[in-house]
């Protein structure tokens, strides 16, 4: 795939140098570790949906403006990515299911006779388990 947007990392360094900034100050401004601010301009961190609304503030621009950015070089990475390539050559797209398979009727269970019934069924469950090979007896009960 053919590079065709410019990176968050290079944006990033020619609106620090149209502004006179350096990694440091870039930190200071939009309180984010000077770590960070630094990989962001090296290109080396990633612009999250956080950085991206305090870049936003900053420099003035829709918070959508570095997203895109990010989400543009994402998608070019993963195009050069040749095992994700050979994976999504593997997927086939889904089919809508037809006419005939979307009219099997569906068999309903009955609905339980309030809460009695419910209670019922936990009994014969508990029952069930306590005459199981190697069940134990219940806490609290002598037998």
């Amino acid at each position: 795939m053919a590079k065709t947007t410019k990176t968050p990392a290079e944006v990033l360094k020619s609106l620090m140098e149209e502004y006179q900034l350096n990694p440091f100050s870039l930190s200071k401004a939009i309180k984010i570790n000077p770590t960070t601010a630094r990989l962001l301009v090296l290109g080396k961190a990633n612009i999250t949906v956080p950085i991206a609304l305090r870049l936003s503030k900053f420099f003035g621009q829709a918070p959508n403006f570095w997203l895109d950015i990010q989400l543009a070089n994402d998608l070019i990475k993963a195009g050069n990515d040749k095992k994700l390539t050979e994976i999504l050559k593997g997927i086939t797209k889904v089919q809508k299911p037809t006419a005939a398979a979307k009219a099997k009727p569906v068999a309903k269970k009955p609905k339980a006779a309030g809460k009695a019934a419910k209670t019922n069924t936990l009994a014969e469950k508990r029952k069930k388990a306590a005459k199981a090979p190697g069940a134990r007896a219940p806490k609290g009960k002598i037998s």
